[in-house]
């Protein structure tokens, strides 16, 4: 599979197409287009983790790790909108395709940037990925060893990972990673839904 999408700025002519997706239980036109995750739809992983997390927290700072054109940061949006959402992405056409979508829904509460843009003291009471397990262990662990000690105090993440490409070792992982971190984190399975795990990790005790 050609993972390039995962890493800045796609090869190509930049060409818009509309789709048509529900998103918080409201329909409307979505801008994709070839070189970025996901182009023709909602794919079945990121569908998943919108339909079983939690509703994400109603204050606060809120992270999609991997925004794509916008699914998740969209829902985060739309379900919280007291919260200010955070959609990140190294995929510089991703990144506009997203901001396009964030005004095409009149949203006010989402900032669109690349991960170096994030302030360095920011905490987030909800993160929510469909992180990109192909670019290979090593890169993955930094970009979660990057963002998850982020997490305020109870504050939750929510990861969905196919079970046949590593959920469970990730999950050990997260728990060895978490402990060296020194912090108080709790990890666990939440669910498991037609070859998916979705991948809980809350700052303090699970409730």
């Amino acid at each position: 599979m050609n993972s390039a999408h995962y890493f800045s700025s796609p090869e190509g002519p930049f060409e818009r197409r509309r789709i048509e997706v529900t998103l918080a239980g409201q329909r409307f036109t979505a801008l994709t287009a070839g070189g970025i995750f996901s182009p023709d739809g909602i794919d079945k992983g990121t569908e998943i983790l919108l339909r079983e997390a939690p509703a994400p927290a109603e204050r606060g700072h809120l992270l999609d790790i991997g925004c794509g054109w916008g699914p998740i940061a969209l829902t985060q949006a739309m379900l919280s909108p007291q919260a200010h959402v955070w959609a990140v992405d190294v995929n510089e056409r991703a990144r506009t395709l997203c901001a396009e979508n964030v005004a095409a829904l009149e949203l006010n509460n989402v900032t669109v940037c690349a991960p170096e843009e994030v302030p360095s003291g920011l905490r987030f009471a909800t993160i929510w990925s469909n992180p990109p397990i192909r670019i290979g262990k090593p890169a993955l662990h930094q970009l979660l060893q990057l963002w998850l000690p982020r997490l305020e105090d109870g504050g939750e993440a929510h990861l969905v990972v196919q079970k046949n490409l590593g959920a469970d070792s990730l999950l050990t992982w997260l728990k060895s990673m978490l402990a060296a971190v020194g912090e108080d984190f709790a990890v666990e399975r939440a669910t498991s839904v037609k070859g998916f795990r979705i991948i809980r990790v809350c700052r303090g005790p699970l409730p």
